[in-house]
């Protein structure tokens, strides 16, 4: 998908200031960028935003299908393949940071070959102090459901958005007179209600420090112990806002290689995770929850290059790996069990004090 919009202040620009004053932001103080309000600020003279929306959206189950099928919101599986954790859908494949920055910037160039070199560009892969989501609302993209995120009839929620801020004088996707896409939420609010962790304050608004996908990859000290629970099987991200959306049923699939979930040999140390007889590290969708726990700080600089995954750091993965595994429901004595045990005592005595203090949780949790 593709639009354009006027580099303007619109008022929603604005409405986030006081959301980061409210401390919604946790951590991520980068929010509070004073830029993010202003597109003139990220570049001077910008007089149109160009924004882009790439799927990524897969055939595989959701999150939520799981769960139904198992019965198991810690989706520990067949007792045989142990616990398994859930890894957000947008990072199973490639960074996206850097296959949308590539198709950005390629778009920049043949800009450039058509309208000459007398125009400055800057494109942002979800990197800059830009709110994406803003102007691709003004671009004709889509709405901004209840749940945060661009909305729109034929592609659902499950896409990327990149943009282009340009000197140049497009011709805006939308008359003025228009007026941005309607807002077709109604009266639903699924994603509200199946938040487990009560993000969603109220439509519209999330306090981003009750959200897994904050607490799983943004936030860096010990996941609060009033969430652990609800987190479930989670290690990286969370769907189930987009699982839940009506507009996300009939959403198409990918055809981008880059996207598809990884899937990995067991073929030396380098790939091997966790228990040489556990066998191979299969695949980024739905993961063994025993051998992310387990996984190796050289391990993990492998597995995850290149991926979205790398921002939650080795420390991250590990002690989301061990709240997952307290939720996992396991059963005494058998192999599974004895498994996540045995990598959950030798991590309750690391040097990392939120990785040992999350190992000794998880114990107390499955002992």
């Amino acid at each position: 998908m593709c639009g354009v919009a006027r580099a303007e202040k619109f008022p929603e620009l604005a409405r986030a200031e006081e959301w980061f004053a409210r401390g919604f932001a946790g951590e991520m103080k980068y929010l509070g960028d004073e830029r993010r309000s202003d597109p003139g600020r990220v570049l001077a003279g910008v007089r149109s935003v160009i924004i882009c929306g790439m799927n990524y959206n897969s055939a595989l189950p959701r999150s939520i299908e799981l769960d139904d099928e198992s019965g198991d919101s810690a989706g520990a599986g067949p007792e045989e393949d142990g616990p398994r954790g859930w890894i957000s859908r947008y990072a199973w494949g490639d960074d996206y940071h850097d296959v949308l920055r590539g198709r950005l910037n390629a778009l920049v160039a043949e800009m450039r070959e058509r309208f000459g070199d007398g125009f400055e560009a800057l494109a942002y892969a979800d990197t800059g102090p830009l709110q994406e989501r803003i102007f691709a609302k003004h671009a004709g993209i889509g709405w901004i459901g209840k749940n945060t995120l661009v909305l729109n009839q034929q592609m659902g929620s499950w896409f990327f958005l990149g943009a282009v801020l340009v000197t140049l004088e497009l011709t805006p996707s939308l008359d003025v007179a228009e007026g941005p896409p309607a807002d077709l939420c109604g009266s639903c609010t699924r994603c509200i209600d199946a938040c487990p962790t009560d993000a969603l304050i109220a439509p519209y608004q999330m306090d981003a420090r009750r959200c897994i996908s904050y607490l799983t990859i943004e936030h860096r000290g010990a996941i609060p112990a009033e969430f652990r629970e609800a987190i479930g099987n989670h290690v990286y991200g969370c769907d189930i806002c987009q699982d839940v959306c009506p507009w996300n049923r009939k959403a198409p699939v990918t055809s981008m290689a880059e996207f598809r979930p990884r899937e990995f040999e067991d073929t030396g140390p380098a790939t091997r995770l966790g228990y040489p007889e556990a066998g191979k590290f299969e695949s980024l969708y739905r993961p063994s929850l025993t051998k992310l726990a387990a996984i190796s700080e050289n391990e993990y600089k492998v597995v995850f290059r290149g991926s979205a995954i790398k921002r939650t750091k080795h420390r991250g993965i590990v002690r989301n790996a061990c709240i997952a595994l307290g939720n996992a429901k396991l059963e005494r004595g058998a192999r599974a069990h004895q498994e996540a045990v045995a990598v959950l005592k030798r991590l309750a005595v690391s040097n990392d004090p939120v990785i040992s203090e999350s190992a000794h949780w998880a114990l107390s949790r499955i002992q």
